[in-house]
């Protein structure tokens, strides 16, 4: 592909993922795509066959976009002495980048179509979120292996650490149709969820002295 051709392929997935966010899959037509991206119909039929295709790619793209995120959970310091600050830090940037309106609005469409298209929907999952999960629950397994944290089961300590960050502004954003949180609240949401989190999978400390009971 020609530096020419490939600023227009580029141009066709722009206008195509922003006419998807907007009218969603069904109410996208070529002809939108086409007209935004200022080329003819024709040349986004050349670069893709048909919006199904297109479609495809757009949602596959974003899952690139998380390797910066699994690059952070995987060098999370096994430091029990700043473990909660580490957490913390680490829960603040995963809620900053799963809660964009961007990544909300791709979540919202391809949930409305995972009937149609399912498994383009599971392999945005697998290829993506669980990714992040996967890499976090090896991260917890690394930190119980060097005496940081306590956990059975790393995997569903993973779940629930994101469950914990997520809930919340996940969910009023998906039924509002927008995001609804403050940046308060998403440092609300990370120093609780890390404190809750701590609380069931801290490793236990050295035991305490026990005194005599007696006057100091």
């Amino acid at each position: 592909m020609d530096g020419r051709s490939a600023r227009k392929h580029q141009a066709i997935l722009d206008a195509a993922t922003t006419v998807f966010l907007d009218k969603g899959y069904s109410g996208t037509s070529m002809d939108d795509i086409a007209k935004l991206a200022a080329v003819s119909k024709q040349t986004v039929y050349k670069h893709f066959a048909d919006k199904e295709k297109l479609f495809a790619e757009i949602v596959m793209a974003t899952t690139d976009r998380i390797d910066g995120m699994i690059d952070l959970v995987a060098d999370v310091p096994a430091d029990a002495e700043t473990l909660d600050e580490d957490l913390t830090r680490l829960a603040r940037r995963f809620l900053t980048t799963l809660t964009q309106p961007g990544v909300i609005q791709l979540r919202r469409l391809i949930i409305a179509n995972a009937d149609t298209f399912p498994a383009l929907g599971a392999a945005w999952y697998e290829h993506g979120f669980e990714r992040v999960l996967a890499t976090l629950a090896a991260t917890f397994e690394r930190l119980t292996g060097q005496g940081a944290l306590r956990t059975d089961d790393p995997v569903l300590a993973a779940h629930h650490f994101a469950g914990l960050l997520l809930w919340i502004p996940v969910n009023q954003a998906m039924f509002h149709g927008g995001a609804r949180h403050t940046e308060a609240d998403l440092d609300l949401y990370a120093t609780a969820g890390v404190r809750t989190f701590l609380a069931a999978y801290r490793a236990p400390g050295p035991a305490q002295p026990v005194g005599d009971g007696g006057p100091a």
